[in-house]
């Protein structure tokens, strides 16, 4: 099972990842962590580098940039980790994707459309941090390191809004899940852990295994109001 946490910076990915790898660990499930890009291809890993600072330059150079490094991940990182266990992908396809859409200024969804084409790479669950972007501000501000120009907060507030809009397109596209939920206080965090355990517990069961391919029966996924 691949399982993707997506969000703002500040959202809360971090801390959610931290928790699920260590209740993983103590229940014996080999959960591995993998990060945003593979960094495997020089020319691809030039763009995506000037993307994160903030340089769209050329719209398509950067979709196929954002598309090779994607194939690459899926062949030499992910299918590998798979192997030995389930995957959690700090940040993955929609975050490409909103950032592709922020720098150019254009429709978020045929960026997802896509991304999505790499079908091994497709998440089996995604989990979308709606955390207030004013939330996610103040906790930015306590960190020690440099600020990137998508923690601003003009950009974080579109961000989250394109984040909406990308994981509505993508279980459009996919037929897969996306899970919406803020990680603000301790209760939220207990929710969003209890729901990607009971996932992440399945994937190792046979007969509740499903394929990396194989549309979800209900997409939609909230954990209340």
């Amino acid at each position: 099972m691949l399982l993707a946490l997506e969000g703002i910076a500040g959202a809360g990915k971090s801390t959610l990842r931290d928790q699920l790898l260590a209740i993983a660990h103590a229940e014996g499930i080999p959960l591995s962590h993998i990060g945003q890009f593979s960094w495997l291809s020089h020319s691809a890993t030039r763009t995506l580098i000037r993307l994160r600072a903030g340089h769209g330059g050329d719209e398509q150079e950067a979709i196929e940039a954002a598309t090779q490094d994607l194939a690459l991940h899926s062949r030499f990182n992910i299918a590998v980790a798979l192997t030995e266990g389930p995957v959690l992908a700090d940040r993955f396809t929609l975050s490409t994707a909103c950032l592709l859409a922020l720098l150019h200024q254009q429709p978020v969804d045929a960026y997802v459309e896509r991304l999505a084409e790499q079908t091994q790479a497709r998440p089996q669950l995604t989990v979308l941090l709606i955390t207030d972007p004013d939330i996610c501000h103040t906790r930015i501000t306590r960190r020690a390191t440099e600020r990137r120009f998508t923690e601003r907060p003009e950009a974080a507030a579109r961000l989250a809004d394109l984040y909406n809009e990308a994981s509505d397109a993508w279980t459009k596209a996919t037929g897969l899940p996306v899970l919406k939920h803020p990680c603000t206080t301790h209760a939220d965090l207990e929710a969003l852990v209890d729901a990607c355990m009971e996932d992440l517990r399945s994937a190792g069961n046979p007969r509740t295994r499903k394929r990396a391919d194989e549309p979800a029966p209900d997409a939609s996924r909230s954990l209340g109001p």
